[in-house]
């Protein structure tokens, strides 16, 4: 899995004109896009959620768990784009719908079990993201 990860003070994911997830932080906040690859499982993404939910990014090197920051997660198959060859990126080392679609979930899960503020997009729809990124901080998860 990888997560890119935005601090922000608004984020916000729209399909068809609609708003499914949104939050608006008192302070900061994190939008996290979430790539899943074939050989992840639940417990890469409950550890991942555990990692995001612990780092210290927000300001005065607090976490989301110390400010109660809310979350927006967003599924991202794009995360895996291969460019190595030609212009034309493939996608081959994303996981299909199947296999990604309950990890992003058992993530999210995970991360609201622990006492997050989750909201998320619409898995495998054509979404508009849109967000304010504070800083700009971007860092990208891997285990």
């Amino acid at each position: 899995m990888r997560i890119l990860v935005q601090r922000v003070t608004s984020a916000r994911v729209a399909v068809s004109g609609e708003v499914v997830g949104e939050i608006h932080p008192d302070g900061q906040g994190l939008l996290a896009l979430v790539g899943v690859t074939h050989t992840d499982d639940a417990d890469k993404a409950r550890r991942l959620a555990e990692k995001l939910w612990q780092l210290r990014i927000l300001d005065d090197e607090k976490s989301a768990s110390d400010t109660a920051a809310p979350i927006l997660v967003v599924s991202q198959f794009t995360l895996y784009a291969n460019t190595a060859k030609g212009r034309r990126p493939t996608w081959n080392a994303a996981a299909p719908g199947a296999v990604a679609e309950p990890l992003v979930q058992t993530f999210a899960d995970a991360l609201t079990a622990m006492g997050a503020r989750v909201q998320t997009g619409v898995f495998g729809a054509d979404m508009q993201v849109e967000l304010v990124n504070d800083g700009p901080v971007t860092v990208l998860l891997e285990l």
